[in-house]
């Protein structure tokens, strides 16, 4: 039986139908419910074996990126999630998902400590870039041994941490993915992406989503397709299926 995955969407987020059909072209069965629809009917999230934070620009944006939606992911379905990470169901929040899962405090943050900051450009960025597998604890990479290639779009996704929490996360094996491109925010350590302590809830700030048909690389026509992200949601279908 194909492993039910769900993604949660909110106003303003964008990537909803792109996160489900690579979860689709992955072997799991996809569903996209609304953050209002799941805090009227929690039981959902424990119904799913893979949960999915989206991309995109939840409620605008508004008081930063993630919060409101942070805010509503620690209200009344806060006891749900709890109990998806308790159970080692997979979590994966992209962009404005992983934005969300740091002010929720469900990756490590939540604190003035961790955050993911504006780039240090100054600018929105929107390009292709390339990112490796770091991290053996977290099951989203720990079987990867490729290079992925997908698109970013974000103007805040600098990650930010104090040294200690930088040592704590590399002594950890919490850094899941870094930018092995040129690092386009000025993330410290060029991280892309992390995973919390137990290795099952992964955020990363590049869409995977976005490189899942050979034909969706900006190069495809010139015989050139580069490694796809869907290679990341096979990991956490398979995760659930073993």
């Amino acid at each position: 039986m194909k492993p039910r995955a769900l993604v949660i969407s909110a106003p303003g987020t964008n990537r909803d139908a792109d996160a489900m059909f690579a979860l689709q072209l992955a072997g799991a069965t996809a569903s996209v419910m609304s953050i209002k629809e799941l805090i009227a009917s929690p039981h959902h999230i424990d119904n799913s074996q893979i949960i999915v934070i989206p991309g995109g620009f939840s409620y605008a944006d508004a008081l930063g990126a993630g919060r409101l939606f942070a805010h509503d992911l620690m209200g009344a379905i806060s006891d749900a999630l709890n109990r998806a990470i308790e159970q080692r169901r997979p979590i994966i929040g992209i962009c404005n998902g992983f934005q969300t899962l740091v002010r929720a405090g469900i990756l490590p943050g939540g604190s003035s400590r961790v955050a993911l900051g504006h780039n240090e450009g100054g600018t929105f960025d929107c390009r292709w870039v390339r990112m490796e597998p770091v991290s053996k604890r977290c099951i989203w990479t720990r079987s990867l041994n490729e290079e992925i290639e997908c698109p970013i779009a974000h103007g805040e996704g600098r990650f930010i941490c104090e040294p200690d929490v930088y040592k704590q996360l590399v002594d950890n094996d919490q850094i899941a993915l870094r930018y092995s491109s040129p690092n386009p925010n000025g993330s410290i350590g060029a991280i892309a992406g992390i995973c919390d302590d137990t290795g099952v809830v992964l955020g990363l700030m590049p869409h995977p989503e976005n490189h899942v048909l050979p034909r969706q690389h900006p190069q495809f026509h010139r015989g050139v397709s580069g490694k796809l992200g869907l290679n990341l949601f096979t990991q956490g279908v398979a995760y659930v299926n073993n």
